[in-house]
């Protein structure tokens, strides 16, 4: 199965301009995620990458680190439509495609061989990681929310992995909470991971439908997929001591720097 992973690096950002250019613990956001992907690929001889860029400074920076570069349209609606683009320019169209964030420098590799593995015993249109929160983490989310209302998602989802729905809301409500938390160590709730895999033709559908409903209401393309009958297989993974969700500010970079020092560098020896 041919696969490709795509790694969308914009310039522009309002919170956070040239965030992928912008230096953790010595090395640039982007050659840390760009770091995940050649690991990825390294260990499978049908993974390739590429770092989608809109902007000639990035796909310089990632010539430096020794990254293949696709430029796409800096007016595409979307880090979707942004693989889209990325995979077509490929010379070997892939099967599969992985949409790793290029904000996401903690992803571990572990997640991608996992998508990619899925993706073998499954016909779902897309496959996307989740992690089942404890107690503690299910009270840490809830208290973010009160501040940042839209930060995360939630995934309800079928005993077989299929996703029945994602949410900025902590879904489900739980009835009868106090009970359940003597009862069992993990919550029924399931945070979502921005990591996609697709199949190419799933990619193409996407591309040609008008954004959903619910979509445009919470923010989340990949209702569009759910919103149009097509299947999402959900893989569960565990967090480590790292787990970071993303870096969308300045703030983020210097928290992700403070994780570096206190667990490790995994760049340690890379360049860039």
């Amino acid at each position: 199965m041919k696969t490709l992973i795509v790694i969308p690096a914009r310039y522009g950002s309002t919170r956070f301009p040239a965030k992928p250019l912008h230096p953790i613990a010595g090395h640039s956001l982007l050659s840390r995620v760009a770091r995940i992907a050649a690991d990825t690929a390294a260990s499978n001889e049908q993974v390739s990458y590429v770092i989608a860029t809109d902007h000639d400074e990035i796909a310089a920076h990632a010539r430096e680190i020794g990254a293949p570069v696709a430029m796409t349209d800096p007016y595409l609606p979307s880090g979707t439509d942004r693989t889209l683009a990325a995979a077509r320019q490929q010379a070997d169209e892939p099967d599969f495609v992985l949409n790793l964030q290029g904000d996401a420098p903690f992803t571990p590799p572990a997640y991608l061989k996992a998508l990619i593995e899925e993706a073998r015993k499954t016909e779902a249109d897309v496959i996307t990681p989740v992690t089942q929160l404890d107690w503690d983490a299910l009270d840490t989310v809830r208290d973010q929310k009160t501040r940042e209302p839209f930060s995360g998602t939630s995934c309800v989802r079928r005993a077989d992995g299929h996703a029945l729905w994602f949410s900025k809301q902590v879904l489900p409500a739980i009835r009868k909470e106090e009970n359940l938390r003597k009862q069992v160590a993990l919550s029924p709730v399931w945070r979502h991971i921005g990591l996609y895999g697709y199949r190419m033709s799933a990619l193409e559908r996407f591309a040609s439908l008008p954004v959903g409903h619910y979509e445009a209401l919470e923010g989340l393309e990949q209702l569009r997929f759910l919103e149009n009958g097509m299947t999402i297989m959900t893989v569960p993974v565990t967090s480590g001591a790292t787990a970071m969700w993303g870096v969308d500010t300045p703030e983020d970079a210097e928290y992700a720097a403070r994780l570096i020092a206190e667990h490790g560098d995994p760049m340690k020896g890379a360049h860039g």
